[in-house]
């Protein structure tokens, strides 16, 4: 099984796929930190690089899966072309979930945002301007094609609703 936790930046992916992957024992694949280490490798920053760490990503991810491993992603996701690339590693019909969370309350996303501190070291935080901007461009999903999820929620509450649909047996596990 394959679900990518999609989004904005700051809307809570990088926590909602790690606590997931923490309680469920699934892989963990972010996109930002393959970015990273292209970028720290020498690569261009430009669409070309941030495409080439969607491609990486999928290579981990087609690996995962063919050892049998459920994987969970971490990565935008806000076009039709990046999507495909999650489409294309579930081929083998291993089940394939999109997640997007969601979050309204625009001064509580611009405060994520802003007070988030990663390890990241080439790839910069986005601003938020750059972020809005984002917003506007991110392309709508298929209907039907993604599960919506409000990310105002508490980290801990949307992992639970999730593993209780995608890895029910892991969904009463003992938090973190």
């Amino acid at each position: 099984m394959l679900v990518v936790i999609s989004g904005l930046p700051g809307t809570g992916k990088s926590a909602v796929a790690g606590a997931f992957a923490t309680r469920s024992g699934w892989t963990s694949v972010s996109v930002d930190p393959i970015e990273d280490a292209l970028l720290r490798g020498g690569f261009p920053a430009s669409e070309q690089t941030g495409v080439a760490a969607y491609e990486v990503a999928r290579a981990v991810v087609e690996q995962n899966l063919d050892l049998g491993r459920s994987v969970v992603v971490d990565a935008v996701n806000d076009s039709e072309p990046a999507r495909d690339t999650w489409r294309a590693a579930a081929r083998d019909g291993s089940g394939l979930a999109f997640v997007l969370l969601v979050l309204e309350d625009e001064r509580e996303h611009r405060r994520r945002l802003e007070g988030r501190r990663r390890t990241l070291t080439d790839v910069p935080e986005p601003t938020w301007a750059e972020v809005t901007e984002r917003s506007r461009t991110y392309e709508p999903w298929p209907g039907g094609d993604v599960l919506r999820v409000d990310a105002a929620r508490p980290v801990d509450e949307i992992v639970g609703a999730l593993l209780a649909r995608f890895a029910p047996d892991h969904a009463r596990s003992a938090r973190p």
